[in-house]
């Protein structure tokens, strides 16, 4: 069981940045996100994207912004429990809460933030009758694990920035052949990652099917082949790994099912002090709260996640007087705090 001071759910901007102000606190930090990186959708779907609004960036694209935030969380040695979905919450005797993920592992702190940015993403699956059955069973909707897929005859389909840039990787790091699949002939992802696309394919470390899309699948105990329909006719291409990279689908979740107060797929706070919900003890901060006037601006975010963990602290040290301290003077060296433990 994994036991921190405040359990993060989402590892978005928000959710990074609830790591920094809890460690000047000298709190501590654990998050748990369903995508098997941290940045949330700036990473996973637009991280090419230039942010306008973030206060000192006149512009910064959504990936560094999110590599920026990371970098500036370290410091305060946060856990991760990437690629798992928090499912259910229990309140413990001690006031605690109990959180377990899709996967069995527990978690327990004295204070929930959940930064949840739109909600738990969820893989959009194309409508195949036999995809169920293969799931995890050679086809994946999210990597994990990339070593697994090395020298393996693997299939992707998508268009975006996720689909080529692990097409790029597998095609760079692996000894077959790359197969992608996509159903139009223009493609959503950055144009040098679309350029590089079309060089490997000339020096025959990878294929591109476009006007395509897979339409069957083919195995016994696991998936064995992928039936590709064209413009003009269908192809069926021997397979280890299929994976549809379509994006992800923002849903509030299990989260919606906690017992909280919810308006619209969105998370009611009050925005009066700390954005703490109707349960003391867990807050929401960023996209996924809502109250009257509420922006859904990363810098909004930012604010509720600062003035949140001020509350946290009281409810963590009850029996202690917090004295805010500028980094401008003591800098960040003198909050570090310890990392999470294992119980």
């Amino acid at each position: 069981m994994i036991q921190t001071d405040i359990l993060v759910i989402g590892a978005g901007p928000v959710g990074l940045f609830t790591i920094f102000e809890a460690g000047l606190m000298q709190l501590h930090c654990h998050v748990i996100d369903a995508i098997p990186q941290v940045g949330g959708q700036l990473k996973e779907i637009y991280p090419k994207k230039p942010i306008y609004d973030i206060p000192g960036f006149p512009s910064v694209l959504a990936g560094d912004l999110i590599d920026n935030l990371e970098a500036q969380a370290a410091p305060f040695k946060p856990g991760y429990t990437l690629g798992e979905r928090a499912e259910t919450i229990e309140k413990e005797a001690d006031g605690s809460f109990l959180v377990t993920t899709n996967e069995g592992t527990l978690h327990r702190a004295p204070v929930v933030i959940i930064a949840g940015g739109l909600g738990s993403f969820e893989p959009r699956k194309p409508q195949l009758a036999e995809l169920e059955f293969f799931e995890k069973k050679g086809v994946d909707f999210m990597v994990k694990d990339p070593s697994l897929y090395l020298n393996k005859k693997v299939v992707i389909s998508g268009g975006g920035d996720s689909a080529l840039d692990w097409a790029l990787y597998f095609a760079a790091h692996s000894s077959k052949k790359i197969h992608v699949v996509h159903r139009s002939d223009s493609f959503r992802a950055h144009k040098d990652s679309v350029q590089k696309l079309f060089e490997l394919q000339e020096t025959g470390q990878l294929e591109i099917h476009t006007h395509a899309e897979v339409s069957r699948l083919q195995g016994g105990e696991k998936l064995e082949a992928l039936e590709i329909k064209t413009k003009e006719d269908s192809i069926t291409l021997p397979v280890d790994y299929w994976l549809p990279l379509f994006g992800l689908s923002p849903k509030l979740g299990p989260i919606g099912n906690w017992g909280l107060e919810i308006d619209k797929n969105a998370i009611v706070v009050d925005n009066t002090l700390d954005y703490q919900t109707c349960i003391p003890g867990i807050f929401a901060v960023g996209d996924v709260n809502t109250y009257p006037g509420k922006l859904k601006l990363i810098l909004c975010g930012f604010h509720e996640a600062t003035m949140a963990v001020q509350t946290a602290y009281k409810i963590i040290h009850p029996e202690k007087r917090y004295t805010m301290k500028y980094t401008t003077v003591q800098g960040v060296k003198g909050f570090e705090t310890l990392e999470t433990t294992a119980v």
